[in-house]
């Protein structure tokens, strides 16, 4: 694959800060020390970015998702917002945050700064979510949703299904349509940072949360509305969702997707966490045609259980961020496939040391 591959678009995650003023028992993260330098480490990178867009032809469609941490509880976050929303002809963005630190004056400036959406999450049921968030939280999440909502800010809640909760998701997707959000989507867990200590689905519970979201798609959205494209839309936008009658759908991390972390640091995706380099040490475009993202983006990869699949070159091999979790590779087929033909016990040879730049 050539060295000078440009996407036609591209998707940065941005993670401001690890600043959080919660302790999530599924967080990524396991330490919220700020390692992030506020707009004056954060203007460069905006730039390097604004840059790689520009500097290919024909131009790449740029798009910013930031987050944290809790992205609201930095000082300095509004002003960067205030930078961006000046940039809109450039680029769209949107914010992951928590919900829970959005006050009706923040939901009003939010609005007038028009991100594509706000995305907040819930994990199942006011119990179940207060058990993994903090006494209350629920609450405090659903006023956050209905400010947002009340202000016209398109807004979407997400759900990581584990274990101890994947049954919950239909009624997430009924208090979604209740708040009248945009959009209701689901992931399975990833077992990093304090998250490592949950239980992520079996295969066979797998396929039961794929089928579970089908039905609650069917059973949640009202029939005019899919056809209008209006009222809250159930998402199959994630690996192994497309089995259930969701969109094609494969891994972009490294392609149209990268992720860059509080210190600088660039990887494929805050889920896949192996490190390209540094922008504050290199450039966006000279890490971007490193040998990491093209290992990541070549189709000629096939993961290991993958190659007798129907659906290998659309899905290519899942979700490989739950593969190198769990398996230390992301080139092995997706731990929850139900399709994949992988030996009980991997052999050493399947491992894929992270690709040097």
């Amino acid at each position: 694959m050539s060295s000078i591959y440009r996407p036609p678009r591209l998707l940065l995650q941005w993670h401001l800060t690890d600043r959080c003023n919660l302790r999530c028992a599924h967080c990524y993260q396991d330490d919220y020390r700020d390692h992030g330098g506020g707009m004056a480490g954060w203007l460069p990178i905006l730039e390097q970015f604004r840059a790689f867009l520009t500097h290919a032809s024909p131009r790449i469609k740029g798009h910013i998702t930031l987050t944290g941490g809790e992205p609201f509880a930095h000082p300095e976050f509004a002003a960067l917002l205030e930078h961006i929303a000046v940039l809109r002809d450039e680029f769209t963005f949107a914010i992951l945050c928590n919900g829970t630190l959005i006050d009706d004056a923040m939901a009003r400036r939010l609005a007038s700064w028009a991100p594509r959406f706000v995305q907040v999450s819930i994990e199942g049921t006011p119990a179940t979510h207060d058990a993994l968030r903090g006494k209350g939280n629920h609450a405090a999440v659903v006023a956050g949703v209905k400010r947002l909502v009340a202000a016209g800010v398109r807004t979407m809640l997400a759900f990581t299904a584990h274990r101890d909760n994947f049954r919950e998701f239909p009624e997430v997707a009924k208090l979604g349509r209740r708040l009248k959000v945009t959009r209701v989507w689901a992931d399975r867990l990833i077992p990093q940072g304090q998250g490592g200590a949950l239980h992520g689905l079996s295969v066979d519970e797998t396929r039961e949360f794929v089928e579970l979201m089908r039905q609650t798609k069917l059973q949640t959205e009202s029939k005019l509305a899919r056809v209008l494209g209006k009222g809250t839309e159930i998402a199959l936008h994630r690996a192994l969702q497309f089995l259930a009658g969701g969109p094609a759908y494969r891994c972009t991390a490294g392609d149209t997707l990268i992720t860059v972390m509080p210190d600088g640091t660039l990887y494929p995706c805050r889920r896949l966490p192996i490190a390209a380099g540094n922008l504050h040490q290199t450039p966006l475009a000279t890490l971007y045609d490193g040998a990491l993202f093209r290992q990541l983006r070549d189709p000629a990869v096939v993961a290991s259980g993958c190659e007798k699949c129907t659906y290998e070159r659309l899905c290519r091999g899942g979700l490989r961020c739950l593969s190198y979790a769990t398996e230390k590779s992301f080139t092995v087929a997706d731990p929850g496939c139900w399709l994949a033909t992988l030996p009980a016990t991997p052999p050493a040879t399947a491992t894929t040391s992270p690709a040097t730049v």
